[in-house]
């Protein structure tokens, strides 16, 4: 059995690929595009997600992952920084993510973390994680995909060509994989 540090970081990693590749799709404009007053904007949730992961893995083994520093409803309003600042936010964040997971050891997996003074084994943690930024890599995706329109390039089996696709996976040799192999 694979330990599961190891598959959590791929797929952190997978996730934040599938973000950043719907993210080259979309000029400045559309970084900055919201449909409504109620939705938010690319910009707003590479904010939130940053924010989050700053807070969460700064110092996650030692202090509350709902830092006194962060101020969670500023992220979701709109600011004044550049798509440049922005990004610098989001690389920041993964930095930190995974910074902190690459060191981690599996024995680490059973400690106590607590966010809002809540507790959580290490292994619930980063699993509370996995579910949320995907989340919002999906909002993202989904936002890029609505701005661009016909000019959209898909991050998976484009429609139309599930049988092609399928086709060319059902004439290769028979294999085991995880999921997180090629990620």
């Amino acid at each position: 059995m694979t330990s599961f540090l190891p598959g959590a970081i791929k797929l952190f990693k997978y996730y934040r690929s599938l973000a950043e590749k719907a993210m080259d799709q979309v000029d400045d404009s559309g970084f900055f595009w919201h449909e409504n007053e109620q939705s938010n904007s690319i910009a707003i949730i590479v904010r939130h997600v940053s924010g989050n992961m700053l807070s969460r893995f700064t110092d996650f083994l030692t202090s509350d992952g709902e830092k006194p520093w962060r101020n969670r409803d500023e992220e979701f309003n709109e600011g004044m920084e550049t798509r440049s600042e922005l990004m610098m936010q989001w690389n920041r964040g993964w930095d930190q993510l995974l910074n902190t997971l690459e060191g981690l050891k599996e024995t680490d997996l059973s400690r106590i973390v607590y966010i809002r003074n809540e507790g959580h084994t290490v292994l619930d943690a980063v699993t509370r994680q996995l579910a949320h930024y995907p989340y919002h890599v999906g909002q993202i995706v989904y936002i890029a995909k609505m701005y661009r329109g016909e000019g959209w390039q898909s991050l998976s089996i484009p429609r139309g060509e599930s049988s092609l696709y399928n086709e060319k996976k059902f004439s290769a040799e028979r294999g085991t994989r995880h999921f997180t192999d090629n990620v």
